[in-house]
């Protein structure tokens, strides 16, 4: 008698369902996947009790030939590849031909589909076909899954509540929306509408709808092209942020795909405008050469290769960064619900910031000498509208200010190399000795004057590590410095990256190190204490490349040597430090991704002392 037997077909798929059926939320995918892949512009995904009870998915899509619907549930039965060479060039979701059989196999399924003649209609429980004859439909399919994991009662145990598994669904409903703007979807639960998009191609209109239209207006378009890549997308303000990757959407030809790489690349635009723990909010849509991406990795098809991934990735962060740069990344204060056509309830004086001498400054009100600067009402807000696309596309508008002619001596190189990020600010006072009060025409401005200057002593550091040649400063006395010898093997290994800073350090018998000498641009006070910092931060990350290391030790050495809080400045000293702040290349966020300036408009103002009504 044979030992080894071929497993019947019902069973081995309920095999492969393991894999691609793992709870409701799989079966959406792929039942939505194939309706995207025939080409349908509308979709709707009717679901109870979160896809346990029931899952309806109808499309308007090509349909199925009465001939090839029993065939479509076989194994490995598709229509999305015909060759080996196919499998190299997949242009379309689905191709494995295991979604449908597995799915038939542990639960109650019925189809409904016509190509726009006469329709069939199959009922398959636990795999087996039940009925099939023809039937009236229009074109496109419809397909009911009930009682899923009936037959698998051990499946139904690792199901979570009824709210996780909706999440888990919405989410997929969201990407592919993300995915495909030009498709309309609509997802209900339990006859309750959750998402419902228009199909009209506009990508930003459907991240209006998933996240929300405050959001959309923060995002900013991203369009880039390369010989291997085309990218396009919207990435979200810095000042909105999330605790988690989750709102990163990286889509690969039309595939929504997590990629550890991609996320990456894309938290490395964003690196230091964002604080530490926190993600941004963005959708990428990548076109390639299917022939450099592998999507046969996982049934799920979640996961892909890339044969230039850090190509990619380059291109990517690069981009984002290049995007931002362009940007005023001030956040505004609480924000007041827009009115049209608002008047002030009293006139009040406007003040004139253009009257600088020397480093005193005079405000008159409008009426004097001095030519008024606006001849509009304050309130400079667009008024709200009921069309969503113009919505949209309101955005805080700043005004284009020339570089000034009387900036000081030390700005004066400054501003010949390059155009101010932000308009030029006045200084009102201090705030706990931590604030800095701030203002100009366009309303009332908040730093964080520690902030403030670690960003500008962040830039001039990253410039100062990344030479290559470096005036050394000498000690006149040698500094040892002593380790344990486990920590002395590991420090042996990244010297070389110490020294690619400007530190002549060498091993100096058992378990010690002398450093020589270190570069005169280090702060003069603390050398010591900030050569030991550099010396542990090796340590602690031995795998770190040689432009992270010098990143790394760029913004410690500028959080360790800026002005801290509860720290006096005088006027002076706090013009100096606005007006060097103007010319920073990224003077919106410290190395670590908090803001530096906060604004509060003047319409705000008016706003909450009631001027406005």
């Amino acid at each position: 008698m044979n030992r080894i037997e071929q497993l019947p077909d019902i069973l081995s798929n309920q095999i492969a369902a393991g894999e691609v059926v793992e709870r409701p939320a799989s079966v959406v995918k792929e039942l939505v996947e194939n309706a995207i892949d025939a080409h349908a512009s509308v979709i709707d995904v009717l679901i109870e009790e979160a896809g346990l009870k029931c899952i309806t998915i109808i499309d308007n899509g090509n349909g199925i030939e009465a001939d090839d619907v029993s065939l479509a549930f076989s194994r490995h039965a598709t229509s999305k590849i015909r060759t080996k060479a196919d499998l190299f060039r997949i242009g379309t979701l689905g191709f494995r031909g295991e979604a449908l059989p597995s799915i038939a196999s542990v639960a109650e399924l019925e189809l409904t589909t016509s190509t726009g003649a006469v329709g069939t209609h199959v009922v398959i429980k636990g795999g087996v076909e039940e009925v099939h004859e023809s039937a009236s439909a229009r074109k496109g399919t419809e397909i009911k899954v009930a009682n899923l994991f009936y037959n698998t009662p051990a499946r139904l145990k690792y199901i979570k509540s009824l709210p996780t598994e909706l999440g888990h669904i919405t989410d997929i409903i969201n990407r592919l929306a993300l995915s495909h703007p030009t498709i309309s979807f609509r997802l209900v639960n339990d006859g309750k509408s959750i998402i419902r998009t228009v199909g009209n191609g506009n990508l930003k209109q459907v991240i209006s709808q998933i996240y929300g239209l405050a959001i959309a207006q923060k995002a900013k378009p991203l369009k880039i092209s390369t010989n291997d890549f085309d990218i396009q997308g919207y990435l979200v303000l810095p000042e909105i942020s999330r605790a988690s990757r989750q709102y990163i959407s990286t889509i690969v030809n039309g595939r929504y795909i997590k990629n550890y790489a991609l996320h990456k690349a894309i938290q490395e635009g964003y690196h230091t405008l964002l604080p530490i723990g926190r993600y941004p909010i963005a959708v990428l849509q990548i076109e390639m050469d299917p022939l450099i991406v592998d999507v046969n990795v996982h049934p799920s098809k979640l996961e892909v290769r890339l044969s230039k991934e850090k190509e990619l990735g380059q291109v990517i962060s690069r981009a984002i960064k290049d995007l931002f740069k362009t940007e005023r990344l001030i956040p505004a204060g609480p924000e007041s619900k827009q009115q049209s056509q608002v008047k002030p309830v009293n006139d009040q004086a406007r003040f004139n910031f253009d009257a600088i001498s020397g480093t005193t400054r005079q405000y008159q009100p409008e009426g004097l000498a001095m030519a008024p600067l606006h001849e509009e009402p304050l309130s400079q807000e667009k008024p709200l509208t009921d069309d969503l696309n113009a919505l949209l596309e309101q955005t805080i508008q700043y005004g284009d200010e020339p570089i000034e002619t009387d900036v000081t001596e030390q700005g004066a190189t400054a501003a010949t190399l390059r155009a101010p990020r932000m308009a030029k600010l006045y200084p009102i006072g201090q705030m706990h000795a931590t604030y800095i009060l701030a203002q100009n025409e366009e309303g009332l401005f908040i730093i964080d004057q520690h902030a403030a200057q670690e960003r500008m002593k962040y830039d001039y550091f990253r410039v100062k590590i990344g030479e290559v040649a470096h005036t050394a400063q000498s000690l006149l006395i040698p500094l040892v410095l002593d380790y344990p010898m486990d920590e002395a093997v590991r420090l042996q290994e990244v010297l070389p990256r110490i020294r690619e800073i400007g530190i002549e350090i060498e091993a100096f018998g058992q378990g010690s190190f002398v450093v020589r000498s270190y570069p005169t641009w280090f702060p003069s006070d603390d050398v010591e204490e900030i050569i030991r910092d550099i010396v542990e931060d090796a340590l602690a990350h031995p795998k770190v490349d040689v432009a992270k290391f010098r990143e790394k030790t760029a913004i410690m050495m500028s959080c360790k040597k800026s002005i801290k809080a509860n720290h006096y400045l005088n006027t002076e000293d706090m013009q100096r430090l606005l007006d060097d702040l103007r010319y920073a290349d990224d003077p919106f966020t410290c190395p670590h991704g908090r803001p530096v300036v906060i604004k509060y408009s003047v319409y705000e103002m008016e706003k909450m002392f009631k001027r406005i009504m």
